[in-house]
This record gives structure tokens, C-alpha cells and sequence, in this order.
């Protein structure tokens, strides 16, 4: 098997070459045996087209290089001795690389050197007309044939590769999206949870005197922020392990914006003092009231990490063809320092998410040293327009 995989390989190395060999011995055989049919010996004639035949012959070994020129040369050879043969193979390479105006001018030429040929050489020039097209046609055709077959595999083995490259990029594509959104997800789940516990664990080191009530009531809730952000990680896996959808499952359970005075009401057990203003309709659409719960609980996130201890304000308001309002608004913090480092992703995780529903959102300081989020949702009035108004 070895050595047949080695012969294999050199013929493929040195086939083309072999081939022209091949040609050119073919046309030189056939040379001979038109030079040498005269039943008077060798006359100079004979000689001429020997000569001739050689020459059209040999130039074959370059068929492939410059094909306009070789066939041009055998077709000279045809029109001074009437040799055919070698003409022949040139219209067929010719037609094989180049179906253009190179091979029209060249096939009117050939035969037109045929014709002439032959009326020169005393035959009936009528029947030279009619056998011309047939002969020098039929060389272009099987060369033509031959050609577009080679470019349709070409052509197909191009789209073949660039379809199975595609198919790559988009498989790579797909993965990295698929992590960003595991990363962004996991971000939204844990990160104000993990918040909660630093906050309640900063409250204890700042204060060590406090009496043992309070510790264990801290105490208590670290534990019990802890035990939802490991079942919230577990939620998340799991989904993830079992989503084996085309466009893929939301990660985590989709929040409602019932769920936001439970998200306050934790940050208000962490010691965060949290004024709200929520008049949210129960029928906002899921993909609205999942972004208003994410804008909340990253707005809030930031303050346990950035701002412990400034009293935070949030506003949600929203009615169908009016849109959906959010505003999150902190005072200027005591404390200098942060409890948590940012990586900035959740931010750009929130715009994301807004402009993904249509949306707008703002995000900056206040002019009295304090931070503000802000975000405008879409929420268009389709019942309304369901029922034919205008």
C-alpha cells in the first residue's frame, strides 16, 4: 500500500510532463507517416514536411505555457505542410485553458490553413469546406468540454472549501457568543449577590462592637445570601448543560418586575438606604421586564461595590405606547473606597441589553457628586393597534 501511495504521488508530480512526451511522440509518429506515403521515395517535398512537422511537434513541450503561441506556430505548419496532427493537440490545449477570442481568431485561421492546404495540394476546395469545420471543430470542442469541466470542479472544490471555512467561522462565532452570554449572565446573577455578602461583611468590620444579636442576624443573612447565590450558579449550569436549542435558552429564570421590591428589599437588609417609586403595569412584555430587573439590580450591584452607605433612589414607570422609564439615582458616598473590584462589564452588558429591545440608556455622574442610571424601554401600545385604529 506504501508504494503504491509513492507511485501514485510521483505520478501525479510528473504526469503533466509525461503527457507532453506522449503529444509530442504521437505527432512526430504521425509526421512520419504522412512525409513517408509517397510510393516515389523521399522527395523534397517529403522533407519539407518532415521538417515542418518536427518543428510543430517539438513546440508542443510548451503547450501549456503559451498556448496562443504554439497553436499559432502549428497552424503556420499546417498552412506550409499541410500537417494536422500537431495543429489538432494545440487547438485542443488552447480550448482547454482559453475559450476567448484567442481560440475563435486561432479556429478561422486553422481552418482557413486547412482550405488552403488543400487547394493547393489539387483537392476538390468544396469538400475541404465542408470536412475543415468537422476536423478542426472537433479538437475545440473535446478541448472546450474538457476546460469547463476542469473550472466546474475547480469552481465547486472553491465553494466546498469556502463553504466548509464559513461553516467554521460561524461554529467559532457561535462559541464566542455563547461565552459572552454565559459571562454576561453570570454576571447579572451573581455579582449582586456576591455584593450583598461583602456589604454585610464590610457592616460587621467597620462596626466590631456591636452586640451579639446583630451579629448573628448578619451572620444569618451572609449565610443565606450565600446559599441563593450558589442555587442561582446552580440554575445557570444547569440550564446550561441542558439547553440544546438552535437559538438557546435565557440561562437563568426570566425575571419579572414584580421581583424588583424583593431585589430592594434586600439592599435595604444589606443597610442601604433605598427610596422606590414603582408603578410598572403586570403585562409588561417578558423581554422589557427582564431588562428593567437587570438595569435595577446592576444599578444597585454598583452601589454595594462603589458607594456603600449613599442613600439610593429608584424610579420605574411605564404604560403600553408610552414606554418604560428607569431611573436609579445615588447620592455622593461617605466611604472612598470600594468593597468589590469592577471589571466594567456590567455596564456594557446593560447598554448592550437595551439596545437590544429598542431602548436608550444614560449613565453618568450628578451634578451633586452622586451617580445616575437611566433608561427609556420601548413598549409599543399593539393592542391598540390590533384592533384597526389608527
Amino acid at each position: 500500500m506504501r508504494r503504491l501511495r509513492r507511485w501514485y504521488a510521483w505520478w501525479v508530480r510528473h504526469a503533466p510532463r509525461l503527457r507532453d512526451f506522449l503529444y509530442v511522440g504521437f505527432s512526430l509518429l504521425t509526421i512520419v507517416v504522412q512525409a513517408g506515403a509517397g510510393n516515389n521515395g523521399w522527395s523534397v517535398k517529403d522533407w519539407f514536411v518532415l521538417g515542418a512537422g518536427i518543428v510543430a511537434s517539438v513546440v508542443l513541450l510548451w503547450r501549456r505555457r503559451f498556448p496562443v503561441a504554439v497553436t499559432a506556430i502549428t497552424v503556420l505548419a499546417m498552412l506550409v505542410g499541410g500537417v494536422f496532427v500537431p495543429m489538432g493537440l494545440a487547438l485542443l490545449t488552447l480550448a482547454i485553458r482559453r475559450r476567448d477570442h484567442a481560440l475563435a481568431i486561432l479556429g478561422v485561421a486553422a481552418f482557413a490553413a486547412y482550405v488552403v492546404y488543400d487547394w493547393r495540394d489539387g483537392n476538390l476546395i468544396w469538400v475541404s469546406f465542408f470536412t475543415a469545420p468537422f476536423l478542426v471543430g472537433s479538437w475545440i470542442a473535446a478541448g472546450a468540454y474538457i476546460g469547463a469541466r476542469r473550472d466546474l470542479m475547480v469552481s465547486l472544490r472553491d465553494r466546498a472549501e469556502r463553504a466548509e471555512a464559513e461553516r467554521e467561522l460561524r461554529g467559532e462565532q457561535a462559541r464566542l457568543g455563547e461565552r459572552s452570554r454565559i459571562a454576561q449572565e453570570m454576571h447579572d446573577v451573581l455579582a449582586h449577590k456576591v455584593s450583598l455578602i461583602a456589604l454585610h461583611a464590610g457592616g460587621l468590620e467597620v462596626n466590631p462592637a456591636v452586640d451579639a444579636e446583630k451579629v448573628e442576624g448578619s451572620a444569618r443573612l451572609i449565610r443565606e445570601t450565600a446559599r441563593q447565590a450558589m442555587e442561582d450558579l446552580r440554575e445557570v449550569l444547569g440550564v446550561l448543560r441542558t439547553d440544546v436549542s438552535v437559538d438557546g435558552a435565557d440561562l437563568a429564570p426570566v425575571p419579572k418586575a414584580a421581583d424588583l421590591e424583593r431585589l430592594i428589599e434586600a439592599s435595604r437588609e444589606a443597610g442601604v438606604i433605598v427610596r422606590y417609586d414603582v408603578a410598572l403595569p403586570f403585562d409588561v412584555p417578558v423581554s422589557v421586564g427582564r431588562t428593567v430587573y437587570r438595569l435595577v439590580q446592576e444599578s444597585l450591584t454598583n452601589v454595594h461595590k462603589h458607594a456603600r452607605g449613599a442613600a439610593t433612589e429608584v424610579c420605574v414607570h411605564g404604560a403600553r405606547g408610552d414606554g418604560v422609564t428607569v431611573r436609579v439615582t445615588n447620592v455622593r458616598p461617605v466611604a472612598a473606597g470600594s468593597l468589590l473590584p469592577g471589571a466594567g462589564a456590567g455596564l456594557v452588558g446593560l447598554r448592550e441589553r437595551v439596545e437590544l429591545v429598542g431602548g436608550r440608556l444614560w449613565v453618568g455622574p450628578t451634578p451633586e457628586g452622586g451617580w445616575r442610571v437611566e433608561a427609556w424601554l420601548p413598549w409599543p401600545d399593539v393592542a391598540r393597534y390590533g384592533d384597526g385604529e389608527q
